[in-house]
């Protein structure tokens, strides 16, 4: 990270603090609630509030709202995420202030699982229906990383996440992940999966799908997985999700083929009984994509009626003539304002 004098001297100001470079660590591993810092740190909530906002000032965390709790995280930017993640790693490992830091961390992220745990557990029998009507998902993921590829990326955005399953899937792949819910309880369900594979580089937050809590042309890929479906308007939530793709980045959608099965609209809350591959193309069309591939995966043979899984995969047309370094674009976007 390049900076001017004053800059690097305020930002290191901000972190060369006990607490707030304890801060730094933890929000290295997760995003946190003030309550969840104060549990961990046994600070006052005013301290540690007050700890928030000079890192805030600093641009090396960000915050959002999620109903009445308000999540800390590390900052959006790639240049500060890098230039916290190298300074918390000089850490010596083993440190004893830091090891009883992350042994309340993990309690707080067992309470989160355990939440998680319930509302699964009040909800398992609608679900384990639907995917009884269909393939397994594994062959689905399987197939949507084969086409996406191996080649590492700079972000992804998961629209309607859910479980965060497949920010979890791709978590190898991408330096910065970002899963948007509108629902809290699937949000607690994510964010313990999340925590349960041990992924720092992805988090989620609450937002709408047709409006996203997220800058446009920032993502190399984006999925809407098993979503649509829910949607009034699926075309609109398409071209919005087109948006905040980088030039020739990726949307990858998940969702059923056209299907008769009324109990899931009646039911389920489905309000499209899936699309077809022509009204897919001209939705991604309409939003300047182009779709470079289709997949179908028929469901198990039965005397049930079955579901047909479709994958499509959008391209956005615009060219990357001159695409700067990695180093450079995160710079160009960090909120600590002189990074070149």
């Amino acid at each position: 990270m390049h900076v001017s004098l004053d800059t690097m001297v305020d930002t290191l100001k901000a972190a060369a603090e006990s607490s707030r470079l304890r801060i730094l660590a933890l929000l290295s591993r997760g995003d946190l609630t003030v309550s969840d810092l104060t549990d961990i740190l046994g600070q006052s909530q005013p301290r540690v509030s007050r700890h928030l906002k000079l890192l805030m000032e600093a641009g090396l965390i960000g915050r959002y709202q999620e109903g009445s709790w308000a999540f800390f995280r590390l900052s959006d930017s790639d240049a500060a995420r890098d230039f916290v993640l190298r300074l918390v790693s000089g850490i010596r490992s083993g440190d004893a202030q830091v090891e009883r830091d992350l042994e309340r961390l993990a309690g707080v992220k067992r309470r989160r699982q355990d939440r998680a745990a319930e509302y699964f557990s009040e909800n398992a029998a609608s679900w384990d229906h639907i995917r009884s009507l269909h393939v397994p998902d594994r062959a689905v993921e399987a197939a949507l990383l084969k086409l996406v590829g191996k080649r590492p990326f700079q972000s992804m955005l998961d629209l309607g996440t859910g479980t965060g399953r497949i920010l979890e899937i791709f978590s190898p792949l991408y330096r910065r992940g970002v899963g948007i819910d509108m629902s809290r309880e699937m949000l607690a369900v994510a964010r313990a999966n999340l925590d349960k594979a041990g992924i720092s580089n992805a988090q989620v937050r609450q937002g709408d799908i047709f409006s996203p809590p997220v800058e446009r042309d920032s993502f190399d890929l984006v999925t809407i997985h098993q979503v649509l479906h829910y949607l009034d308007d699926p075309a609109r939530a398409i071209r919005e999700a087109a948006r905040l793709l980088r030039p020739a980045g990726r949307l990858a959608i998940v969702d059923f083929a056209p299907h008769a099965l009324e109990f899931l609209r009646d039911k389920h809350a489905h309000q499209r009984l899936g699309f077809s591959d022509i009204q897919m193309a001209e939705w991604l069309n309409e939003a300047g994509l182009d779709l470079e591939d289709t997949q179908d995966f028929e469901p198990r043979a039965g005397t049930e009626p079955k579901l047909t899984v479709k994958l499509w995969l959008g391209r956005d047309r615009r060219l990357l003539i001159a695409e700067p370094s990695t180093d450079a674009r995160a710079a160009s976007r960090s909120p600590m304002g002189e990074i070149a």
